[in-house]
């Protein structure tokens, strides 16, 4: 086989994934944490084999469908950063992406975060926790590479980079996991809300000399 062969083989493949991982997006859209892989199989127009064949397993599809959604929210998050705007007004432009994002699809944050009801140990993609802590992870780090890329911290400025990434994550996560169940007060309460927590040391550290500003 040639490279040429190769290589459209390999684009053909990327498109069928890319179909595959559409329909999926579609039953979990409908369905959120219950999206069963026989759903998904329908929805695409094939077979359950098929479908294992291409991601192995409801664990493996899970991991696609995150990493798909991950990168869609990382990059409107460094967008949010990098917005021509005051330091205060970023940092709420920031918060407010990651929460209008849980907002806009809560049965695709639900899927990607909580386990079905009704499901028990052995299931796959029950623990999905084995699953969404690498993605906070993620998060955390490339969150910390802004910020250390961006401020001057003082001595000490990549740990405390990597502690104020890995901290901003948790929280936007545990407190907007609070607020979509709740819904306690508006999302522009909470964003205020969030950034009041934030704000002082952010408001302190100064711009990195060089660096893109924050």
């Amino acid at each position: 086989m040639d490279t040429t062969q190769r290589t459209d083989q390999q684009r053909s493949a990327d498109r069928r994934r890319r179909e595959l991982l559409e329909a999926a997006d579609r039953v979990v859209l409908r369905d959120g944490p219950h999206a069963s892989m026989n759903a998904i199989a329908a929805e695409a127009g094939i077979t359950k084999p098929i479908l294992y064949r291409h991601f192995g397993d409801k664990g493996g599809l899970y991991a696609a469908l995150a990493m798909r959604h991950t990168d869609a929210l990382l990059d409107s998050l460094r967008a949010a950063l990098d917005a021509p705007a005051d330091r205060r007004e970023r940092v709420e432009a920031t918060l407010d992406t990651y929460l209008s994002a849980i907002e806009a699809r809560p049965q695709v944050y639900r899927f990607l975060m909580h386990p079905a009801e009704g499901g028990h140990p052995g299931d796959p993609g029950f623990d999905v926790g084995r699953h969404s802590a690498p993605l906070l992870r993620r998060m955390g780090e490339e969150l910390a590479t802004v910020i250390g890329e961006r401020l001057d911290l003082g001595p000490g400025s990549e740990r405390l980079a990597r502690v104020w990434g890995h901290g901003i994550v948790g929280m936007m996560h545990a407190a907007g996991d609070w607020w979509l169940g709740e819904r306690p007060c508006t999302r522009a309460e909470l964003v205020r809300s969030l950034a009041d927590l934030l704000w002082g040391r952010l408001a302190a550290a100064g711009d990195r000399v060089g660096g893109p500003g924050f």
